[in-house]
């Protein structure tokens, strides 16, 4: 399910959101452990130096546990932007965020942007 703000699904977990090679999934709770984090960006790239992030950085709170992303949005929206995809709009709510990862016979490595 894809940013349909008018779908009822949208406030509920297990919602997927795809921007770019950036996963979020809807949660309902934080692990107990997550740390907050300064910023707003999701990912950077380190072959462009764009960046996947959120344009109201206000309206957000981001954090992690161990190596794990988790976006908090805080307003009734939040903008995810980036120059090479179209922007979605984020309903209040948890997040889990991932980057897109890609198989190499050695690893599983972050997808490069």
């Amino acid at each position: 399910m894809l940013n349909n703000r008018n779908n009822s699904q949208t406030n509920q977990a297990g919602v997927l959101y795809r921007h770019g090679d950036v996963l979020l999934r809807r949660i309902n709770t934080l692990p107990a452990n997550a740390q907050k984090r300064v910023g707003a960006t999701l990912a950077h790239g380190e072959l462009t130096g764009h960046s996947h992030r959120i344009q109201q950085s206000h309206a957000v709170q981001l954090w992690v546990n161990d190596s794990e992303l988790f976006l908090e949005v805080k307003e009734p929206t939040a903008t995810l932007v980036h120059e090479e995809h179209r922007a979605i709009e984020l309903p209040q709510g948890l997040y889990r965020v991932w980057r897109q990862r890609e198989y190499r016979p050695d690893a599983y490595v972050e997808v490069a942007d």
